[in-house]
């Protein structure tokens, strides 16, 4: 089969489309997925880059989400079938034409969708869904503040944070990114590069309920100073570095909480596990999809040997919401 290898660590040109061995088939529990499409996260292009290595046993392969359809089967895989369309979360594995994943991972393709547009769901949907409704408990009445709302995590955060009844704040760079989180739920838009949101956030409220940060080190501190009493701030990402000093009393005194949490090294099965975060976006967030109150958000999509430039669409400043590769 052909996947996207890797030519060394560094820059995009370093991935090419190449012949690879064939997967083995199916062990018990789990599929084989004939890929039409695969979605490009951050964390992919830090492991071409060499910082983010996949957890050990995972596919060396990049690609942390796909669509596609059920080509084979193991032992014991009761809910999929040959032929079903599918979109699956991974732990690595998504750049190329066919994928091995634990069933507990697969996901329907909602009604009415495109294949490859599936895609663009699992990595988002699942990152979002649990960290602010499964652990931060997102519900009506909050105030969310979502760093970065023009990326594929924030267009989805917003739609979740809105379908749940919740007010959305946002941070982003441009006018016109903040106008497509405007249109997609966002009431609260904020300027980083012109506005400080602790400003914002604490002139017109007391706080912030829940804050979704990617930021990571450069944002702790400001984050701290814009939660409202009992506040969460749930750390996803460390795009403004990993360490910084934490003023306690300060957390202290607004009896705070922080999260800090990874998806792709979380456990397939038990407490806090990919197979229970999948159980609940099947039960709670695919029928918000079906119906549309929920969609994914695609910036681009490239065919699969075009891997190089998608990943410099993502890294660059004017893509909102997601890019996924298809295969042709």
């Amino acid at each position: 089969m052909y996947a996207v290898t890797l030519d060394g660590f560094g820059e995009p040109d370093v991935m090419k489309w190449a012949q690879v061995p064939d997967l083995p088939a199916p062990g018990p529990g789990e599929v084989v997925i004939e890929v039409a499409a695969a979605g490009v996260n951050r964390a992919d292009l830090m492991q071409r880059q060499g910082f983010y290595p996949p957890p050990p046993g995972a596919s060396e392969t990049l690609g942390l989400e796909c669509s596609g359809v059920i080509a084979a089967v193991g032992p014991g895989v009761r809910d999929w079938q040959q032929g079903d369309q599918v979109c699956a979360l991974l732990s690595g594995g998504g750049y190329a034409e066919r994928v091995l994943v634990p069933e507990s991972q697969v996901l329907p393709v909602p009604e009415g969708m495109d294949v490859a547009a599936a895609a663009a769901l699992p990595e988002v949907a699942a990152t979002v869904w649990s960290n602010l409704v499964m652990r931060a408990g997102l519900h009506s009445g909050n105030l969310l503040l979502i760093h970065g709302g023009g990326s594929g995590i924030g267009t989805h955060a917003i739609q979740v944070g809105r379908a749940l009844g919740a007010r959305v704040a946002v941070t982003a760079g441009s006018d016109a990114k903040l106008e497509r989180c405007r249109e997609l739920g966002a009431t609260v838009l904020i300027n980083y590069r012109e506005q400080d949101f602790v400003t914002v956030i604490n002139g017109e409220y007391p706080g912030a309920d829940i804050i979704f940060d990617n930021m990571g080190a450069a944002y702790l501190e400001r984050n701290v100073e814009a939660l409202a009493e009992d506040g969460q701030l749930v750390i996803i990402g460390m795009q403004g570095g990993v360490k910084a000093e934490l003023n306690l009393a300060a957390l202290l005194g607004k009896r705070g909480t922080i999260h800090a949490t990874n998806l792709r090294r979380r456990p397939a099965h038990g407490h806090g596990s990919k197979a229970e975060i999948i159980t609940e976006l099947r039960k709670h967030l695919w029928p918000m999809i079906a119906e549309g109150t929920v969609v994914p958000v695609i910036s681009a999509e490239l065919p699969i040997s075009d891997a190089a430039q998608a990943h410099r669409l993502l890294d660059s400043a004017e893509t909102v919401g997601k890019v996924i590769l298809r295969i042709e």
